[in-house]
């Protein structure tokens, strides 16, 4: 019986290592080829933005549930995220600066981990994001939330921007660059 317990754990993580690379594979693929959307989301990018944000509530790694109009009259960065997702960890760092340096003129980014709590707790504590900015946890809600925005195809990272009046003003699928990133924010604040 105890011998069952280790391999099991190795089958979890051997699923778990075939999903990073199936994610990671999927977002240098549309980079490569398609830009940074997927050329069939044109039309869903173009029916979302500008369009009022989807209503959502998630909970926190501590339970407790958070609505997305907590942040209504702010600038909103949703960005859906995992523990596991190489070009996500990259990215995080950044958002905590940019939440740092333009929170108080009405900036809040929140992050939605498509992960296990515990994975997110670790990830969290190690950069410090718990202190910067809310982080939301679904699994199969947050797959559902990101599919609400946009998102149909489950790529990670994926970033919305939603302006101070509760709109969609930009969909960010795969990594944001800091440039693109900060020109886009400040525009909205």
């Amino acid at each position: 019986m105890t011998q069952t317990k280790p391999y099991k754990a190795a089958l979890i993580l051997a699923a778990l290592v075939i999903l990073g690379v199936a994610v990671f594979a999927l977002n240098w693929y549309f980079r490569q080829h398609l830009g940074t959307r997927p050329a069939d989301h044109g039309n869903r990018e173009a029916a979302l933005v500008g369009a009022l944000r989807p209503e959502f509530s998630l909970a926190d790694r501590f339970g407790l549930r958070h609505n997305v109009s907590e942040w209504d009259g702010r600038v909103v960065v949703l960005n859906f995220w995992a523990s596991w997702c190489g070009p996500c960890r990259r990215e995080i760092p950044m958002f905590i600066d940019l939440q740092r340096r333009y929170g108080p003129r009405g900036l809040q980014f929140v992050g939605i981990a498509i992960d296990r709590d515990s994975e997110v707790a670790t990830f969290a504590g190690h950069l410090g994001i718990e202190f910067n900015y809310p982080l939301l946890i679904g699994m199969d809600e947050g797959i559902a939330v990101a599919r609400a925005y946009g998102n149909d195809l489950g790529i990670l990272p994926y970033t919305v921007l939603i302006d101070r009046t509760g709109h969609i003003a930009h969909l960010q699928f795969g990594e944001f660059e800091r440039a693109n990133a900060e020109r886009l924010i400040a525009g909205l604040l």
